[in-house]
Formats: structure tokens, C-alpha cells, sequence
């Protein structure tokens, strides 16, 4: 068997190429597909399937535009109301691959169409390979609450999963390696892994959502403090069940002069200015009313969360050769309303005299130091409810980046405030956004909680509701 997992970091999504005999598959594929042509060509392979486990929310497949450059059939649930040419399939329908066989199991609950993909090498003793999608995570399992349609509420989808892991996946040989669809970071699990793949006795012993528990108590469990859903997501559902069009088709993104820029933001109240600098670099100085989402952290997906799908964005880089990066990992999340760039860079933007912003950046301990001279001082935690719960800076409220500009009221304005996550990339999106929404005296925590607990400075936890020393 051939068989090679494509992680894609800014997305925390994971895609196979998978072959025997000349023949091969693509299992969940990303929006730029070139990679798993050339792959196959380079091991003599075919691609003659292409499987999607169900209809992605948190990024848009390159399913449609792979079966064209391929004639590859693509395969996908009965369940899925696919919009493209298809095969359907269904619990047990088996697909022959050389060597391999590739049997499916319907496995409902994240999604009603979501399918899992066991493959198995004919006459071999080797472990079976399964291939998750979005059912059974490295750590977690899928969220219930992605569907957004009348009749499939989370706590219905939460019993279809718990359904679907004890009769079809548990009852599997402990030794069964597993491949999910994603990693550590997805908006489609709450406490996903950094392993990129496990076996089901591993998982038994240590998934939270596979210890012994009644589906009563699964379902209150997987139901309960779920994370808001991404706006993008219904958005990148809409694109996948229609099949995305082919990335060629994108429009090109114009060379802006400063003089360019700053026109066309005073004109269009519908522009964004997404900066994707270091939040150093975006600290230092930037455009008034600029987003900051790094390029080298989860661009896509949060570029996702923050911003809106109607907007066109002008893109600030730390170089002008990042730019079809940058419009590509914007694709992937379906944002394809790029219309230029700031050529030059902020360089650019100085020498042409023009206004800037700024975001004061402070280690760890000056953050202690302030704590402890300025009782007025507010501490912002934009991570997650369960990371925020698991260990923060005294003093911290907790909002995530994701509800952050639906919650603004809750921030309050003239108080200086220092911004934290886990490491000082999102702290770095939120301070951008607070400032763009008139939040003045704002800073940012270099390091964030992981440098915060380096440091040994005191940490509360609300499991113990105690502070303590790390």
C-alpha cells in the first residue's frame, strides 16, 4: 500500500493520497490539488477516486476541480445532497483498490452524512488503517452543532455519534490505526490533539469522549459550552456540497500605491485592510483600522472567524512575494474577495508620510509588574473557555476571538487593557480589533500564558478556583 497523510498547518486539515497497483485515491482533499497529482505521478499511481468523509464546514475542498483534472469519480455520501457529479455510497458499500479494499462506514453525528473509510490490504496481516474524516479525532471527537438545519439539533447529532463510535468504531481491533481529518487548532473538535494519528486502543485509553459513559451522559458532555460557530463555515458548506470552482478562476490582485490604499479605504466602506505581519512587525506601526492575522500561524481559519465574507480585503505583507500565498490560504477558507496589495509594504506607507496606528507589545513580567502597581489595569483572555479554565493570569476575563465583535460592549473603553492568548497571535488579531472599534490603551502580551507559565508566575485555574505557581 501507498499511503501518505498532507497536514496543512493553517488549517489544521489533513488529506490522503492513498494507492496499490497503479490505482489511487484522495481522501478529503485541500483546494490546491496539484500536490496530489504530481505525488501520484512521482509512485506511478492513478487517481481514479476521490472520497469526501462528508461536507466540510472549516475549509473548501478541491474535490470538484481534482476530478476534473483527473476524471477521478468522486465518492460521497448518500446523506451528502452533493450538487456535483457523484457516486454515492452507503454503510457497507466497498470500493476495490488493487491490492486494498476500501469498505465505508456510515458513522452520522458530526454531520448526517459523515462517512469513515477502513482500508485493508488483501492476504496481509498488517493493521487496518481508518480513515476518521471528521467522527473520531486524535483526543476528541466531532461537535454536534454544524449541521444548521431544523430537525438535526446538537443533542440529536451527539446521540447519532455515540451510535456511530460504539457500533462501528470501538467494536474495531485495538490495533486499527486511525487518520482523522484534522489536528490540534480545528474549530471541528474542542480539545483535538497535536498527534496526526493514533490507534483505537490508544484511543480508548486516552479520549476523553471514549470513556465508559451512558449516551446520556455523552450527549450532555459534548453538548455542553459549545464554542461559536465560525461564520465562514456555512458559507465553505454552501461552496462544498456545489463543488468550489477551480482556483484559476480567481480574479488578480492589483499592485496599490500607498496614494491607492488610502483612497480606496476613505471610499469603500465595505474594504478591509488585512495586515499579515508579525504582530511585532503590526505592533510597531500600521494602517489605521487594519486587521492583523499573521501569515505564519492559522491564517485561513481565523481569517475565516474575523472577517467577513462581503468585504473586499487589500492585503499588507511583510513581503510582496507573499502575496499568492496569502490569496491562496485565503481561498482555502473560501475568501476570494482580494483585490490588492499595499506594494512596498508599511515601507511604503512611511515614506509616503502617511498616518499610522500602533499597539504597544509587553513581555510576561511587565504585565506582572503592571498587575501589581495598577489596580485599574484589565486583563483580557481571548482564548478559548476550556484553555482559559485550565490555567490564566490572575485577574483575567475570558472572551474568545471568536465571539469577541459580537461581545465589544463587554470591553470596556478609556481602561487600559492588556490582551492575552495562548502564545500572542490571536491577543495580537483581538488588540487589532479593539483598536479598530475605538478600544484605546490597549497592549499586547508577548508569549502569552505558555511564556506567562514559563516565567513560574502565578497561575488560577477555575477547576481548583486557586492560584498557584507553575
Amino acid at each position: 500500500m501507498f499511503f501518505k497523510q498532507f497536514y496543512l498547518g493553517c488549517l489544521a486539515h489533513a488529506s490522503y493520497l492513498i494507492g496499490s497497483k497503479g490505482k489511487a485515491c484522495v481522501v478529503d482533499p485541500q483546494r490546491d490539488v496539484a500536490q496530489y497529482i504530481e505525488e501520484a505521478e512521482k509512485h506511478g499511481l492513478k487517481i481514479e477516486y476521490i472520497f469526501e468523509t462528508h461536507v466540510h464546514a472549516d475549509f473548501v475542498s478541491g474535490h470538484k476541480e481534482l476530478a476534473e483534472l483527473t476524471g477521478a469519480i468522486i465518492l460521497c455520501s448518500d446523506k451528502a445532497e452533493a450538487g456535483f457529479d457523484h457516486r454515492p455510497v452507503v454503510d457497507g458499500s466497498v470500493i476495490e483498490l488493487g491490492d486494498l479494499t476500501v469498505n465505508v462506514l456510515a458513522t452520522p453525528g458530526h454531520t448526517p452524512d459523515s462517512i469513515c473509510l477502513l482500508l485493508q490490504e488483501k492476504d496481509s496481516d498488517a493493521p487496518m488503517k481508518l480513515l476518521t474524516g471528521d467522527t473520531l479525532f486524535i483526543g476528541d471527537v466531532g461537535r454536534p452543532d454544524l449541521v444548521g438545519k431544523s430537525g438535526y439539533g446538537p443533542a440529536d447529532m451527539a446521540a447519532l455519534l455515540y451510535d456511530s463510535l460504539h457500533q462501528k468504531i470501538l467494536s474495531l481491533p485495538d490495533q486499527t490505526e486511525v487518520y482523522p481529518a484534522h489536528g490540534a487548532g480545528s474549530m471541528c473538535g474542542k480539545n483535538i490533539s497535536s498527534d496526526k494519528s493514533s490507534t483505537i486502543g490508544a484511543q480508548k485509553k486516552f479520549n476523553y469522549a471514549l470513556q465508559p459513559m451512558s449516551k446520556e451522559e455523552f450527549v450532555t458532555m459534548l453538548t455542553a459550552e459549545l464554542a461559536e460557530v465560525p461564520a465562514y463555515f456555512s458559507r465553505a458548506v454552501a461552496a462544498n456540497r456545489a463543488g468550489a470552482a477551480s482556483l484559476s478562476g480567481l480574479s488578480q490582485v492589483s499592485k496599490l500605491s500607498p496614494a491607492q490604499v488610502k483612497s480606496q479605504q476613505e471610499n469603500e466602506p465595505n474594504l478591509i485592510i488585512l495586515d499579515t505581519r508579525s504582530a511585532k512587525e503590526f505592533g510597531i506601526g500600521h494602517i489605521p483600522g487594519a486587521y492583523n492575522v499573521g501569515l505564519e500561524g492559522q491564517f485561513a481559519s481565523w481569517c475565516g472567524t474575523v472577517l467577513g465574507a462581503d468585504h473586499a480585503i487589500i492585503l499588507v505583507l511583510s513581503e510582496d512575494s507573499q502575496v499568492d500565498e496569502a490569496v491562496l490560504r485565503l481561498a482555502r477558507a473560501g475568501l476570494e474577495n482580494v483585490c490588492g496589495y499595499l506594494a512596498g509594504g508599511m515601507e511604503a506607507w512611511h515614506a509616503a508620510g502617511l498616518e499610522t496606528e500602533s499597539i504597544e507589545q509587553i513581555t510576561v513580567q511587565e504585565l506582572s509588574d503592571l498587575l501589581d502597581n495598577d489596580p485599574h489595569l484589565k486583563v483580557l483572555d481571548v482564548r478559548r473557555a476550556a484553555e482559559y479554565e485550565s490555567g490564566h493570569v490572575p485577574r483575567a476575563k475570558n472572551i474568545s476571538l471568536s465571539e469577541l465583535e459580537s461581545r465589544l460592549e463587554a470591553v470596556e473603553t478609556g481602561v487600559k487593557t492588556a490582551v492575552i492568548c495562548a502564545a500572542g497571535y490571536r491577543s495580537s488579531m483581538a488588540t487589532s480589533l479593539l483598536q479598530r472599534h475605538g478600544r484605546e490603551q490597549l497592549l499586547n502580551v508577548i508569549g502569552g500564558t505558555q511564556a506567562w507559565q514559563k516565567a513560574n508566575l502565578p497561575v488560577k485555574s477555575e477547576t481548583t478556583n486557586k492560584s498557584c505557581s507553575t
